[in-house]
């Protein structure tokens, strides 16, 4: 749900429940929060990937437990997507779950984690690789936390948006032939408008709520979700860097553009322009040549292939054309990968 007042939003949903507690990311204002809530109800965690694991889940569970949460109570996550994980995992198994609400702060949080049901953590180096489906009651988004983002930030969540915009041929205004990619290849990055993007955001959200409303266990069409993911994810786990996933995604839809020109007949201008704004906005990725068998191992071990040790991706036909359950060759995914280094 989309709201101009987060603060009468969160209240109109905590007076609905017995008691109520906060995660937080301790980035954030201490004044956000809850009118109803006393600053004891807060528990702060750290954000980023390397908080994505079971010792932070278990701080929360404590936490729950020491205010004496009941099935009755309510959890709140504010915070990025990171945080909406974790929180949203540590209520499907509290008390073998309890109701939960996210409050995305960042654009990554806002098009993807946040929207969806999806929750869980990092395990053994893979990533979300622990997790459950257990959407919150309700995603409360306001797009004023996009304000006083990092363009870092800004752009990670906007990769989100990109493959949205390929693999959803939605328009975005009352015009049919306005397609989503298109609105967003108009879209200033080097401003980054907030009034321009809301409703950008607003059309990622819808489109994936559709798809998620019509698989929610991801058994086939919620599959087209995971478009850039294969090669994304493993390029996030070689390279490190903060803020990371939205750029792994972008460098993971080039190659899996890349793969759809070559298997499946994709027009090459999709990849023309999502190469452009790789070299003017994200840059090269962290990772190179000498990294290709390790990151080809990560792809064979991801949790969206169907089978043990095959490399599973969704690929597209055209911009709203995905095909799913792509199995893809190691030399393939090779050949990809040197696409994507050679830029």
């Amino acid at each position: 749900m989309f709201c101009e007042d987060i603060h009468s939003a969160l209240d109109s949903l905590i007076s609905r429940y017995d008691e109520a507690v906060v995660v937080r990311d301790e980035s954030l204002q201490p004044s956000v929060v809850s009118r109803q809530l006393s600053e004891g109800s807060c528990l702060w965690l750290k954000g980023g990937e390397a908080q994505k694991k079971i010792e932070t889940v278990e701080r929360v569970w404590d936490f729950l437990f020491e205010k004496g949460v009941t099935r009755r109570g309510l959890l709140v996550a504010i915070g990025g997507g990171v945080l909406t994980d974790i929180a949203g995992f540590a209520a499907s198994t509290y008390k073998r779950g309890i109701d939960w609400v996210a409050v995305p702060t960042t654009l990554l949080a806002m098009v993807d984690a946040s929207t969806g049901g999806k929750t869980g953590i990092n395990y053994r180096g893979l990533k979300n690789s622990i997790g459950a489906f257990y959407p919150p009651v309700e995603t409360l988004i306001w797009p004023g936390w996009l304000e006083t983002l990092p363009a870092r930030e800004m752009l990670s969540g906007f990769g989100e948006m990109l493959k949205m915009g390929l693999i959803e041929p939605s328009a975005v205004s009352r015009q049919p032939s306005d397609r989503l990619w298109e609105a967003l290849m108009r879209y200033d990055l080097d401003t980054m408008p907030i009034e321009s993007l809301t409703p950008l955001i607003k059309a990622c959200v819808e489109a994936k709520e559709q798809i998620v409303a019509a698989d929610p266990k991801e058994e086939g069409l919620r599959k087209v979700l995971n478009f850039g993911h294969t090669f994304g994810h493993a390029i996030e786990a070689v390279s490190h860097q903060p803020s990371a996933h939205g750029y792994a995604v972008v460098y993971g839809i080039i190659a899996e553009l890349y793969l759809s020109v070559v298997r499946l007949g994709c027009p090459k201008e999709p990849l023309q322009q999502l190469t452009r704004l790789m070299t003017e906005y994200y840059g090269r990725p962290q990772c190179k040549c000498s990294d290709r068998s390790r990151l080809i191992e990560l792809m064979r071990c991801d949790k969206k292939n169907e089978r043990a040790g095959e490399i599973n991706c969704t690929l597209l036909r055209d911009i709203g054309e995905p095909v799913i359950n792509e199995v893809i060759t190691e030399p393939e995914a090779g050949e990809a990968l040197d696409y994507l280094f050679s830029l």
